[in-house]
Parts: structure tokens; sequence; C-alpha cells
């Protein structure tokens, strides 16, 4: 039999040993973790000083800031604090808890995404029944059941992950704790299990990605059926960027989780885990303020407001 040792801490690969890169490295997440965190920020406190703006679009554009700013939390400053004081060392207790809070978020993300698309499928598609579909205890379950099936697929990919050995050594090719690099140093005999659980998660993800394209299909067939241009332009710069998002979100994440363990670099892995770890989060503050006229009222209103009262 293998010789296997109780594992008490990981060790993060990073990006790179050189101390110039680290702290470049430090830096770029930074400006990208301070642009996620205001714009995020930002929109959550627009929406909720708004009465305006309390309607199902923006409570569900509220949530997803929540989740974003959770998301990119859990892993970033951990990053960020490892390339400046030059540590790599993260406990098995803290890997469990980023593993944890890291699928929690992006799960209940790509839930809350696709009641997203239904709440715009229902505005465009069938807007006579709008205020009767998308009524406020109704906003607040699909609201819940995002959040409700975050926590149960994270529970699922975490304790399937961490109720196994660990024999192949304790260092990851990663900048945080990630299930595909975990599965890496996991014991052969732990293969059936946690590809079971990341299988079914895949499952439950293509749902709602086949789900929102259905969505988008019907959306754009409406869209180009409005005469007007200026409807037809409003309706794809609202829906268009969500759909970036979430295809981004999607396909970097399936090829991280679907590809073989030895099938690709080290730089590639890390690579795509910005993209599905750091990008959307950036992106989603950036589309749905400066390209929502909405959200640029209501901001340039609060600043006014503000201004005035200091006079």
């Amino acid at each position: 039999m293998s010789n296997r040792t109780t594992v008490t801490e990981f060790l993060l690969l990073g990006f790179s040993d050189v101390r110039e890169v680290q702290i470049l490295h430090f830096v770029l997440f930074l400006v990208l973790y301070l642009v996620a965190l205001l714009g995020n920020l930002l929109i959550i406190m627009v929406v909720s000083l708004n009465h305006h703006l309390h309607t199902p679009m923006y409570f569900f554009l509220v949530n997803l800031s929540i989740l974003d700013l959770g998301s990119i939390s859990v892993t970033i400053p951990k990053s960020m604090a490892n390339s400046l004081l030059n540590t790599r060392l993260v406990s098995y207790s803290g890997c469990v808890a980023q593993v944890f809070l890291f699928d929690f978020f992006n799960s209940a993300d790509v839930a809350l995404l696709t009641v997203m698309a239904y709440d715009r499928y229902v505005a465009i598609c069938q807007p006579l029944h709008y205020e009767t579909v998308m009524k406020r205890t109704a906003c607040v379950h699909m609201a819940a059941g995002a959040w409700i099936t975050g926590i149960v697929n994270s529970a699922v990919l975490t304790g399937s992950m961490f109720a196994r050995t660990f024999c192949r050594g304790n260092t990851v090719d990663q900048f945080f704790c990630d299930i595909p690099q975990l599965i890496k140093l996991a014991c052969p005999d732990s293969y059936p299990s946690v590809t079971g659980a990341i299988a079914l998660c895949v499952f439950l993800a293509l749902i709602c990605f086949l789900f929102i394209i259905v969505s988008y299909v019907q959306i754009f067939k409406a869209v180009l059926r409005i005469p007007s241009e200026q409807g037809q332009h409003k309706a794809f710069s609202t829906c268009l960027p969500h759909l970036i998002v979430i295809s981004l979100l999607l396909s970097t994440g399936f090829f991280a989780y679907l590809k073989p363990t030895s099938s690709s670099t080290t730089w590639l892995d890390l690579v795509v885990a910005v993209f599905y770890s750091l990008v959307p989060q950036v992106m989603n503050p950036v589309i749905y303020t400066m390209r929502n006229k909405e959200i640029k009222a209501a901001l340039w209103k609060m600043m006014g407001l503000s201004l005035v009262s200091k006079n």
C-alpha cells in the first residue's frame, strides 16, 4: 500500500518566484480588485438609496453584486498577500473554507444569472404579464433559490473533495485552492466520488446555460420585431453584455473542470482561472454602471444632492 500522510497545509505556487513578477502580480490584482470592489459597492448603494430602482431587475442586480463581492474577496486578497509577503502557505482549514466559499458564490452566481435571464425574457416577451409574474414575493423566492442552490452545490463539491485522502503532495499549481488542481493531489481511489460530484454540478450548470440561451433566443426574436431602432438598441444593449459575461464564466469554468488533469500547462491553468475567478466580477459592475442610463442618472443625482448639501 502507498504511504499516506495527513496534509495539514497546502503550498500555492502562484505566478512566479521572481520578486519583480510577484510585485507586478500584487499591483495588477490590487487594481482589478479595487475596480470590482468599488463598482459592486456603488451598485448596491445606488440601488438601495434610489426608490425608483426598486424593481425586480435591480433587485437581482444587487444580489449579483453581493455574490461577486464575496467571490472575488475569497481568493484575490489572499493571493495578493502571498505575493506581497513572499509566502505560499495556506492552512488545510483555510483551503477548505476557500473552496467552499468560492464554489458557493460562483454556483449561486450562475443560478442568479439564469433568474436574471428569465426576468429579461418576461419583461421583453411578455410585458403585459410582467408585474403579475415578477411580483416581490416571487423575486425573493427566486433569489433565495439561487443562494440555496449555491450552498447545496458547494457543499456537495467540497464534501466530496475533502472527504478524500491526499497522497500526492500538498503543492497546488494555482494562486488559490481550486478543485481541478486539488484533484491532482488526491489518491486514485478518490476519483470516482469527486468526478461524480463534478459531473452533477457541471450538468446543473449546463442546464442553466441552456435555459439562458433559450431565453435569449426568444428575447432576440422579440427584439427583431420591434419597429423602432432605438427600442432594438436598448434591448440589445441590456441583454448582450449579460450573455457575454455568463458565456465567459461558464466556458472557462467548463474548460477548467472538464479537461484531463494533465492536458494543459500551469500557465494555461492560471490564465483560465483568472478568467472565471476575476474577470466576470470586474466586468459586471462596469457593464451595469457604464452602459446603464438609469444607474448613471441615479448616481449623478445622488452626487448632485451630496454636493448641494455640502454647500
